[in-house]
């Protein structure tokens, strides 16, 4: 099984730019494809981005994309999600997830992390 551990999170202004790490167990990490969810208060669990297993595909949802940069280091077992010009309405709890596809289907992912909180203020 793979474990999976956010960080990065934070409180910050509109414009402002944080990196979350999410660091993960196991010597099977480069096997699967990440992605990252977010969840705010009441509302649904969305997908943000997706990764393939080697790093050469990305898949953005449309509200992130140009804004956020999803990468990853096999090597360090650590997946990154650098968010720039952040607004208020990207306030959620950040999850990252192990699954077998990039869909945005959160039920299709097999690990999560425990999230880590983003808060922008306006």
């Amino acid at each position: 099984q793979v474990q999976l551990v956010e960080s990065g999170g934070g409180l910050v202004q509109a414009g402002a730019s944080l990196r979350l790490s999410c660091a993960a167990s196991g010597r099977t990490f480069s096997s699967y494809v990440m992605g990252w969810f977010r969840q705010a208060p009441g509302k649904e669990r969305e997908f943000v981005v997706g990764i393939s297993w080697s790093g050469s595909f990305a898949y953005y949802a449309d509200s992130v994309k140009g804004r956020f940069t999803i990468s990853r280091d096999n090597a360090k077992n650590t997946v990154y999600l650098q968010m720039n010009s952040l607004k208020p309405e990207d306030t959620a709890v950040y999850y990252c997830a192990a699954g077998t596809q990039i869909v945005v289907d959160h039920s299709r992912y097999d690990y999560w992390g425990q999230g880590t909180q983003v808060t922008v203020s306006s």
